[in-house]
């Protein structure tokens, strides 16, 4: 079955297994969600079900959302997702979504938005070498060669260079469920996934396990 939940980093720890070996796990509280709206493919090209997720205070949502979250006859939510799920005609408009979905021993996606690290150079978001730090070089951490000159007399696209690093939508695949405690809404994954704590996730079936 195809499934998909929202959840919210909650941050790192780690867990003793059933050999006593630690294992490094992330803490996802994860849903409960609840089903906003049912797409088609006869009426919008598509299958899909969109989902809520998160608390938020009436007074901060606009009128049309709203009116969205009124027809669906739920409460109002602080995240609204689509999932893209080949089995959604068997989700229900109001159906609950909750993290007893996934078992421990499943292999899942998880996708974030990383960590933000503003204006940084070739170095640190590249990974290129410095230059000599030996006196008169002054040559240390700098782009280096940008290209020919006369001939193509251009940079090409997709030159690695200094720029905005970090705050982009990234994706984990084939990550381990450790344990899931279905009456805290938490799920443990093995490893690090995207994102700073209390960053919004999408956990989802592996599309390679």
């Amino acid at each position: 079955m195809k499934k998909a939940i929202l959840g919210k980093k909650v941050g790192m720890t780690q867990i003793f297994n059933e050999n006593g070996k630690v294992v490094p796990v992330t803490v996802v509280e994860a849903g409960p969600c609840v089903v906003l709206q049912k797409k088609t493919t006869e009426k919008d090209g598509y299958d899909a079900i969109q989902v809520g997720f998160g608390e938020i205070r009436e007074k901060l949502v606009n009128k049309p959302k709203k009116g969205h979250f009124n027809k669906a006859g739920v409460a109002v939510k602080r995240y609204i997702r689509e999932f893209r799920l080949e089995n959604a005609g068997e989700y229900q408009v109001g159906q609950e979504l909750t993290v007893d979905m996934f078992q421990a021993g499943e292999k899942v996606d998880i996708t974030g938005t990383s960590k933000g690290k503003g204006f940084a150079g070739v170095i640190k978001k590249w990974n290129f070498s410095r230059g000599p730090m030996s006196h008169g070089s002054k040559y240390h951490r700098g782009v280096g060669s940008m290209g020919a000159s006369s001939d193509p007399s251009r940079t090409f696209k997709n030159k690695k260079m200094p720029g905005h690093m970090g705050n982009v939508k990234r994706t984990v695949i084939n990550l381990e469920v450790v344990k899931v405690m279905a009456e805290k809404n938490v799920i443990l994954i093995k490893g690090g996934i995207p994102g700073p704590n209390k960053g919004l996730v999408i956990i989802r079936n592996s599309v390679k396990a």
